[in-house]
């Protein structure tokens, strides 16, 4: 097991589109600073906006963990949203649970979980319709991308 050598948590907060997008700067600022290749600064910041998107659009809050170690940067997701019925639906491109009002404000493609899975090396997802979702996503230092 690699030793951490960081871990940082952020509240995202549901229907906060202001704030949208200010965890995942903090992410990059961070990562920046403490010397990780711009390849794995990139894939992170990917994973953790579309994430921190995801909270805004359907969950009332969540908690973004991010743990850094020797090897690799392990983010966390776990929000207390409705839930996801169909985790294999939600991860087909395209598919979309937006309402009118998000797409009007340019969100709701259909690329969340599926840019999520392709920026990780590890991705792992779990969800309870009526609890909320957990989503684990690891980027290795030295992948190929």
């Amino acid at each position: 097991m690699s030793t951490e050598l960081l871990r940082e948590s952020y509240e995202v907060h549901g229907r906060n589109f202001d704030k949208a997008g200010e965890v995942s700067g903090n992410i990059k600022a961070l990562l920046k600073e403490v010397g990780i290749s711009a390849q794995v600064v990139r894939r992170t910041v990917i994973v953790a906006f579309e994430a921190e998107m995801n909270v805004v659009m359907y969950a009332s809050r969540a908690t973004i963990t991010l743990a850094l170690t020797e090897d690799s940067i392990e983010l966390t997701i776990e929000d207390d949203g409705p839930g996801i019925p169909d985790i294999e639906q939600a991860m087909q491109e395209g598919y979309s649970t937006a309402s009118a009002e998000m797409r009007e404000m340019g969100f709701g493609f259909g690329m969340g979980l599926p840019n999520i899975n392709r920026h990780s090396d590890v991705f792992d997802i779990t969800s309870k319709v009526g609890k909320g979702t957990k989503l684990r996503s690891t980027i290795r230092h030295n992948s190929d991308e």
